[in-house]
């Protein structure tokens, strides 16, 4: 079975923990032994998130006055292969030394005239309080939005259209080799008027990147790991209830957040109609029971 694992953040860095390298690698080292449990008899391609990791680099440029901070698309190809690099040693170490990975800077064609360079939605970097909020917002000129009880950094998120290294990616699984790539959603890229490609000052959402990855590499199924085992009606309150089996349609009247559990259910919607194959939202910890069938909110087409 060929199957895409979509890490949420949380894979790389739980709420509220110091954005340390060696926390890092101790959440992804988790992460690395729920896919290889389920790495035998099957094809496994990796994507992940990278909102706090971009943050910290972009606060870290920020604080370098002599050049100029770099831009978002820059920041993203650098956590794709710090991640990559990450993820790629600690299956190594769980896996047989004959399985080939491999980590694959992907750009990812986005819509100039897409309407989310209006309206920003992503969250990027850690939270903050709002005095914190408000005095970086008057400094860098970045957009704030709530999160909780705290702020976090938000920027646009357009869609994802065009992912320009399928086939490298589709050759290697072919191949037997496990794949990371399409990292925080793949690096965000557009032609100018003048046909020439150059990176965007965006952040793709990972999840749609990783829906249209599945898609284009036909996969079986298609895996959202998070760090709730599924997707709930009354989520917060006493009536909450996980969904088990559900169509898109059956999602779509939901009032779901668009930082978080939105693009998940529209991934996982989107694939599912476009393929007619199981797309799954779930627990980071639940993945072996995802891929056999008895966890995690399970969509499928009608």
């Amino acid at each position: 079975m060929r199957i895409v694992i979509a890490l949420g953040g949380n894979a790389l860095l739980q709420r509220g923990q110091p954005m340390t390298a060696d926390t890092q690698r101790a959440n992804i080292r988790v992460a690395a032994e729920r896919i290889a449990a389920v790495t035998p008899g099957n094809q496994i391609v990796v994507a992940h998130g990278n909102g706090p990791q971009v943050g910290l680099l972009a606060l870290q440029a920020a604080a370098y006055h002599d050049v100029a901070p770099y831009p978002l698309d820059v920041l993203g190809a650098q956590t794709e292969a710090m991640i990559g690099y990450v993820i790629e040693q600690e299956l190594g170490n769980l896996l047989p030394s004959g399985q080939p990975l491999a980590t694959l800077l992907t750009m990812i064609e986005v819509d100039g005239d897409d309407p989310a360079f209006g309206q920003p939605t992503k969250p990027i970097g850690p939270v903050y309080d709002p005095q914190t909020a408000q005095r970086l917002a008057a400094a860098s000129g970045w957009t704030f939005a709530p999160d909780g009880d705290t702020f976090r950094r938000v920027v646009a998120s357009p869609k994802p259209k065009r992912i320009f290294e399928i086939r490298p990616i589709r050759g290697l699984v072919e191949q037997g080799t496990i794949v990371i790539c399409a990292g925080g959603g793949g690096i965000p890229t557009m032609y100018d008027q003048h046909g020439k490609l150059h990176g965007v000052e965006a952040v793709i959402d990972k999840d749609l990147a990783s829906a249209l990855l599945a898609e284009q590499l036909n996969a079986d199924l298609l895996v959202i790991a998070t760090d709730v085992d599924g997707v709930y009606t009354g989520w917060g309150t006493a009536a909450q209830v996980r969904l088990g089996r559900v169509t898109p349609d059956e999602l779509a009247g939901l009032d779901l957040p668009a930082g978080s559990m939105g693009p998940k259910v529209e991934a996982a919607c989107g694939f599912a109609r476009n393929t007619g194959r199981e797309a799954v939202i779930g627990s980071l910890t639940d993945i072996a029971d995802i891929v056999t069938g008895t966890a995690g909110t399970r969509v499928h087409a009608e």
